[in-house]
């Protein structure tokens, strides 16, 4: 066929790393996988429950484009509940498939031909791709280890130009496990107010922070009005295949969105949403219960990297591990490959988060304290042999 049939957008895009290690993990037998971002928690039978109920009851067809106002106004009474935040239900809020077409409709709303977006990095690998097909241009800031994976004011300065519009932040960070502290994105409110750039807040492990009270970006004083918040019920309510999101914005900027996304979804499943109505209504408590589940697995699995000399800083949220893997002398890719090869323990390597990533690896301790037990006895057996 003639490859000019596919556009160079989509011929330029990269096929995503992780999904690489997974699939090459699912062909084997007996490997422990610490590659995917999945919580291991079913979704709790309550919310099951009502999804069930609503198809049973021939709730079938679809939604308002904005979602059910029944299950936007459950959202904006735990925006406010949960993060002292104030959308409307009627102008502000999308319930959107999942939180990676929240990001989609985002950046295609705001970007025009050539506009320039900073993203920090390590970053989700579908941040740079996103941007590029909405014909943006990501421009990645580096970070390290020292600087707790998180950039300052004066790294968005250096790669400021006059076709900057908006800062991709996320915190907690996929696949860092970094939080950005309310100190700290009032200092990166201050300079995109400066500048008068907009910030697109992937907040989709609030939930998931395990040492400090959660700052949303948008609740800093003023910065509402510039914020685009992304989140959903993937992460923080086990809801992984549901695919239900949603995204929170001015009305200014809600309405652009929403034009997107009613030609290009329509609508997010009805039974979906039923579920997630359930789940903000009586389920905080399951994502309590997770939560401090996913702490004391952090603990473990943090220390026991450390002992075993892979340098690991302890992230303050999500449920990823980032250790350096720089003293092996080998590449994040190489590492990673042998580690599967030879111990069966599937893990993804930095590089694919970008440059910044090169020398570490992530790794998921969203598994059982028995997987991971034994994950750490080959990761260390691997190290030693090494």
């Amino acid at each position: 066929m003639n490859p000019t049939y596919v556009s160079k957008a989509a011929q330029q895009i990269k096929p995503s790393g992780i999904r690489k290690f997974f699939d090459l993990a699912s062909t084997m037998e007996g490997v422990i996988s610490l590659g995917v971002g999945e919580p291991d928690f079913v979704t709790a039978w309550n919310v099951r429950e009502a999804s069930i109920l609503s198809l049973e009851q021939g709730y079938t067809s679809y939604t308002a484009n904005a979602g059910l106002l029944s299950l936007r106004k459950e959202i904006s009474h735990y925006l406010k509940k949960r993060f002292h935040l104030d959308y409307s239900p009627d102008e502000e809020l999308i319930v959107t498939v999942g939180a990676s077409q929240a990001l989609d409709i985002a950046v295609r709303a705001i970007l025009n031909p050539g506009e320039e977006v900073l993203i920090p990095e390590p970053c989700f690998v579908a941040y740079e791709a996103l941007v590029a097909l909405a014909g943006g241009k990501p421009v990645h800031i580096q970070t390290s280890a020292e600087q707790g994976f998180k950039a300052s004011p004066k790294d968005f300065e250096a790669a400021l130009t006059k076709r900057t519009k908006a800062i991709l932040l996320s915190t907690p960070s996929n696949p860092t496990g970094s939080v950005y502290s309310k100190t700290e994105l009032e200092e990166i409110a201050a300079f995109a107010e400066q500048h008068d750039l907009l910030v697109i807040a992937d907040e989709i492990y609030a939930e998931l922070t395990y040492d400090e009270p959660y700052a949303s970006f948008a609740s800093i004083n003023g910065m509402k009005q510039r914020t685009i918040l992304i989140s959903g019920f993937s992460k923080g309510f086990a809801m992984t295949g549901w695919r239900l999101g949603y995204v929170a914005a001015p009305t200014f900027l809600r309405d652009p969105m929403l034009k997107i996304h009613q030609y290009s979804m329509m609508c997010a499943p009805s039974m979906a949403q039923f579920g997630a109505e359930e789940a903000l209504k009586n389920g905080l408590d399951d994502v309590d219960k997770m939560k401090k589940s996913y702490r004391r697995r952090r603990n473990l699995f943090i220390d026991a990297l450390n002992d075993m000399g892979l340098d690991c800083h302890r992230p303050g949220g999500a449920f990823y591990a980032f250790p350096s893997i720089k003293k092996t002398g080998m590449s994040s890719e190489a590492f990673a490959e042998s580690l599967l090869l030879n111990e069966k323990i599937a893990v993804v390597p930095g590089s694919v988060f970008g440059p910044s990533g090169e020398g570490y690896i992530r790794c998921s301790y969203a598994s059982s304290i028995e997987q991971l037990q034994e994950a750490l006895v080959r990761m260390k057996r691997f190290i030693e042999s090494s």
